[in-house]
């Protein structure tokens, strides 16, 4: 269900009847006013995680005020990191069991979010993130947990997954569980304002990847159609008003409720070969992940086109996008779809060389083999093998423009 103070941007619920939907998700302008309330629903004594930065900028503790007023005791957890691993999880659940919580509380973007559900995970269930590597693995019911996204990305906050590194090799662990799903998402655009420029448009890029992606898996199904869409639409036409104008809240809110249903897309339907061959960058070369799914999409996107039915997808998606012709062929459909990304890369100062990230055509068989052991790559809706991830990789070596790659295509 959704409950708003502010005009719904799309016009309906954010689930629909017959999705068997467990989440309920607050929207609108100032929305976190309300979260005491919400929160004493579900605890008492929580714990709020977040990351310095957010403190820094003085987030947490406002919403620290926001909960104390409403009787809530409130321990703070500031130390999430940038894709977090098992040892700093592990620092979470130390200050939240020294707490003794009943309820957790994810502030922030994606990282903040994996922390604080990694923390439930050890909290509830004991053992390690290892443990939980893979689906329905937590044998304990779980704590109730609030998602507060201040970005527009992830997603995180309607996934019931908690993406952690493992500390040794990097390799991202999918640890996912029905019972991490967040009881309560509150999104509010306005939390979204004081995200530096370049934030944005890494965490936006990452959004209209994942509704792109989740469109097209081999588990796509009509609910994960639904949200996928529905965020296309939002992303495509509001991230770049955002661009020209920060401070346009109507469509920070449009992309932020776009970045949801992508997420809540991705919990229905999962990823596909773009997140395979971007996770890699980002484990070798710290390439921000928005940045590194960005720059593959494209060439994943033509490399799927190939096979007639995702084709056809994608060329329905450009026309109820209004980026095609009612009437058009559907090479002509998916071609304006992948030129419609490329523009939105391209006003995102994304680069479709992997040259400028200091790659050398020397990593491709390492990074395709790192793509392939990629879980998300099972998914894709054209099979995909090591010798097809080399390819797509040597695209993005030479100088030629995004547009020049979607050339290609034609």
């Amino acid at each position: 269900m959704i409950d708003s103070h502010a005009d719904d941007v799309k016009g309906d619920s954010f689930f629909i009847d017959g999705e068997k939907a467990t989440q309920k998700i607050i929207y609108g302008n100032g929305v976190i006013n309300k979260a005491g309330e919400v929160a004493k629903e579900c605890g008492s004594n929580l714990l709020l995680v977040t990351d310095s930065g957010l403190s820094s900028a003085g987030h947490p503790q406002k919403l620290k005020e926001i909960f104390e007023q409403s009787n809530l005791n409130v321990t703070l957890f500031d130390k999430s990191i940038e894709n977090p691993t098992e040892s700093s999880v592990q620092s979470c659940v130390q200050v939240a069991s020294e707490a003794h919580v009943d309820l957790i509380v994810g502030l922030g973007g994606g990282s903040s979010m994996d922390t604080a559900k990694g923390c439930n995970f050890i909290l509830s269930n004991g053992g390690r993130m290892s443990d939980y590597w893979g689906i329905g693995k937590a044998s304990q019911p779980m704590l109730p947990f609030i998602a507060i996204p201040t970005t527009a990305g992830t997603g995180s906050e309607c996934q019931s997954f908690a993406l952690i590194s493992e500390d040794q090799t990097n390799k991202k662990m999918a640890c996912g569980d029905k019972k991490a799903l967040p009881k309560i998402t509150i999104l509010d655009p306005e939390l979204t304002l004081s995200l530096p420029s370049s934030v944005t448009a890494c965490t936006g890029v990452d959004a209209l990847a994942h509704s792109l992606e989740s469109l097209v898996t081999t588990k796509r199904n009509p609910s994960s159609n639904r949200h996928a869409q529905l965020a296309f639409d939002l992303i495509q036409k509001n991230l770049p008003l955002v661009f020209e104008n920060p401070q346009d809240l109507k469509s920070r809110g449009a992309v932020l409720l776009g970045a949801s249903h992508a997420g809540a897309a991705i919990e229905r339907s999962m990823l596909g070969a773009a997140h395979s061959m971007a996770n890699p960058l980002t484990a070798s070369r710290g390439v921000i992940h928005g940045i590194a799914v960005g720059m593959v999409l494209p060439q994943v996107m033509k490399f799927n086109a190939e096979q007639e039915e995702t084709n056809r997808i994608y060329a329905e998606v450009a026309r109820k996008s209004g980026l095609a012709g009612p009437n058009s062929l559907d090479s002509e459909a998916t071609r304006n779809l992948i030129a419609r990304v490329c523009e939105i890369l391209k006003l995102a100062n994304i680069s479709s060389s992997l040259e400028d990230y200091g790659f050398v055509p020397s990593e491709i068989n390492s990074l395709a083999a790192a793509a392939q052991e990629q879980w998300t790559a099972s998914f894709n809706p054209r099979s995909i093998n090591s010798s097809d991830f080399k390819n797509l990789y040597s695209l993005l070596f030479p100088t030629a423009t995004c547009e020049n790659q979607v050339a290609q295509a034609n």
